[in-house]
């Protein structure tokens, strides 16, 4: 399996409220993680999974 490096979402890009996520292709799996604190881990979605969140995310129907 090759190996993706991680990278910064494009709504984290530019902004000012240190709100940033990366995004990395880990196969079975899209990973999600801090990118203030990458060492302390990462979600593991399946790809279905990271599709609805992302939905319910453009939707509002998650608040931080």
């Amino acid at each position: 399996m090759k190996v993706t490096p991680w990278r910064k979402s494009s709504h984290s890009s530019g902004g000012t409220s240190g709100e940033c996520v990366e995004l990395r292709d880990l196969g079975s799996a899209v990973g999600v993680r801090d990118s203030k604190a990458p060492d302390s881990g990462h979600l593991a979605l399946t790809s279905g999974a990271f599709a609805d969140l992302v939905a319910r995310l453009k939707q509002g129907d998650l608040s931080a």
